[in-house]
């Protein structure tokens, strides 16, 4: 005491005051709904997993007994008030997603039925062979042909378009961007999901994406799948790959896009179940290793948002432990976020017995709570108003984003080869159009169409006899464009060595034919001998449409191989010529 006040008479003579000692800050909203949280509501937030039905309330006979079978209750959002569930996820399998109006509906019927905190509700919005919402909804064509238009300006608003469609349908988590560097072409899961198989184009065009999410349109992105699964032949859905990298090498080729999604303030990074050698002697799953999760991610990238776990499902993460012990070790090792455990009530209950026996601590299960709460904080959605169903109906799919995706599109198909000078397509000329989908293909006989000339599908490929019908309908057009998807690949359930022998027998035939590949640019590796040749990444009916302007010669192609061909053309090759 008297030292205060010696120091306010010496202060008083100097015309100053002393400051007021402050004031104990006022707790935060997280503060305050975290510590009125019971444990199993604080452990219910950490699960965000699927619930059957396209309506909250009023399920389908054979939706209710499956969540019945599964959870206990028979509608989704008795699911959601059981288990205190932190996050939802959709999918058409369990949500029949139907329409803005359905779906935004869902939403707010899951919203109204969460007990304390409102929902993350999130989906996979990748686009491309990733793509959970249906049409109307606008669809880009995924991280690949972003890849190839090299346009980071793209890859932003097709984040901002994404997340503002998801956002009206009352979806306010994006399981995107893909940030895994796609350095083998033999991979089975990732290869167009991933921007590219170079590290600064990935983390550039990964930034970008996230700040279209999250700038653009106050939308979680999740950056996946962390360390990075670009170099695996192995599906982490049907078994446990291994990744052979160095530490330097994860450093050089893996942890750019990782880096630049935290520098572009991600709200989630998404683990991989992957084993690293080099980054966990123990090779643990990366979601259970605690030197990956809490080592890398933590530590050397110094990652502060919410990590969640990819699907507790996949067989990558279930090979050595049981299920109820992955949930466990997955917090162990520092994850927030549990995602789709195969049973819910096991992975529960695990958890809450690993806080009684002490193996977890309440305080652990506390940072990962408050993780998720600022989440939800940061995007709004600790008080969440219903969407409103026929306001989405009028955003969703508006003319404005289908021209945005049109013009995104069109600065990605690239043309590897015209050695024959075949395109673009003269007027008038026949074409048969043939190959891979019905749809697909349907979709570009009609734009050939508009050449003049006389114009033939064949569908239904491949087998034999359709082989057989494709060879003699081209002796008979001027030119062939077939469409081929992994035909690479020979152990598909659409097996690529048919669609080999179909493009070799029609370049057999002396006619011009136009390879286009549809998904994975790989596929000139199984016939190298073909003359003209696109990639398109996808087979998006956007994509389709921008295809269609370079085979007529109303555009030109403007894209570049953001990955190798092996062997046969470089990082960066593409062709281009001017439109007629």
């Amino acid at each position: 005491m008297r030292t205060r006040t010696v120091a306010l008479i010496a202060l008083s003579a100097l015309g100053l005051t002393l400051a007021a000692a402050p004031a104990q800050a006022a707790r935060s909203p997280v503060d305050e709904i975290l510590a009125r949280m019971s444990l199993p509501q604080k452990v219910g937030q950490l699960f965000t997993t699927y619930v059957y039905g396209n309506d909250a309330n009023t399920p389908s006979a054979a939706d209710a007994a499956t969540n019945q079978r599964l959870y206990g209750v028979a509608t989704p959002a008795e699911v959601v008030a059981k288990y205190h569930l932190g996050g939802v996820i959709y999918f058409a399998w369990t949500n029949s997603l139907q329409n803005p109006r359905q779906i935004a509906t869902l939403s707010n019927g899951l919203q109204a039925a969460a007990t304390g905190v409102p929902l993350a509700i999130s989906t996979d919005q990748e686009h491309g062979v990733v793509s959970r919402m249906p049409a109307p909804a606008t669809q880009f064509p995924g991280g690949m042909a972003l890849g190839a238009g090299r346009n980071p300006v793209d890859a932003y608003r097709t984040g901002a378009v994404t997340g503002a469609e998801l956002r009206a349908v009352g979806i306010n988590q994006a399981w995107a961007p893909v940030a895994d560097v796609n350095v083998n072409p033999a991979n089975p899961v990732i290869g167009v999901r991933s921007f590219s198989s170079d590290p600064g184009l990935a983390a550039t065009l990964t930034a970008s994406q996230i700040l279209g999410l999250q700038r653009g349109a106050n939308t979680a992105a999740s950056a996946k799948h962390f360390p990075g699964h670009g170099d695996t032949a192995t599906d982490s859905h049907t078994g446990l790959p291994v990744i052979t990298h160095s530490r330097d090498e994860w450093r050089r080729i893996d942890a750019p896009p990782f880096r630049a999604a935290i520098a572009a303030g991600v709200d989630a990074i998404m683990s991989a179940h992957i084993v690293v050698p080099a980054l966990d002697p123990a090779e643990d799953p990366a979601t259970l290793s605690k030197p990956i999760i809490t080592g890398l991610l933590r530590g050397e990238l110094g990652y502060r948002g919410v990590i969640v776990s990819d699907s507790l499902e996949m067989a990558g993460v279930r090979q050595k432990y049981g299920d109820e012990r992955v949930p466990v070790l997955a917090l162990k090792a520092g994850v927030d976020m549990l995602l789709m455990p195969p049973n819910l009530q096991l992975a529960t209950d695990a958890v809450l017995g690993a806080v009684a026996s002490g193996e977890l601590t309440e305080a652990r299960i506390d940072q990962s709570v408050r993780r998720i709460l600022t989440l939800k904080q940061k995007r709004g959605l600790l008080s969440v108003k219903p969407v409103d169903p026929s306001a989405a109906e009028r955003s969703v799919g508006s003319a404005a984003h289908q021209r945005v995706a049109r013009s995104v599109t069109d600065r990605t198909v690239t043309a590897v080869r015209n050695d024959a000078d075949v395109l673009p397509l003269a007027p008038g000329k026949s074409v048969l159009v043939t190959g891979w989908n019905s749809s697909v293909t349907g979709n570009v006989a009609a734009l050939a169409g508009a050449l003049g000339g006389a114009t033939q599908l064949v569908t239904n490929l491949p087998n034999d006899a359709k082989i057989a019908e494709a060879v003699t309908a081209a002796q008979n057009h001027d030119v062939t464009v077939v469409l081929t998807s992994r035909a690479w690949d020979t152990t598909t359930a659409d097996p690529g060595g048919r669609q080999q022998k179909l493009v070799k027998a029609l370049v057999a035939t002396g006619k011009p034919v136009v390879v286009v590949a549809v998904r994975d640019p790989y596929d000139l590796t199984a016939f190298p001998e073909v003359k003209t040749y696109l990639a398109t990444y996808s087979y998006a009916a956007v994509s389709m449409e921008s295809l269609g302007a370079v085979l007529l010669g109303t555009a030109p192609p403007r894209g570049k191989l953001p990955v190798e061909i092996p062997g046969l053309y470089a990082y960066g090759h593409g062709l281009t010529w001017r439109v007629r």
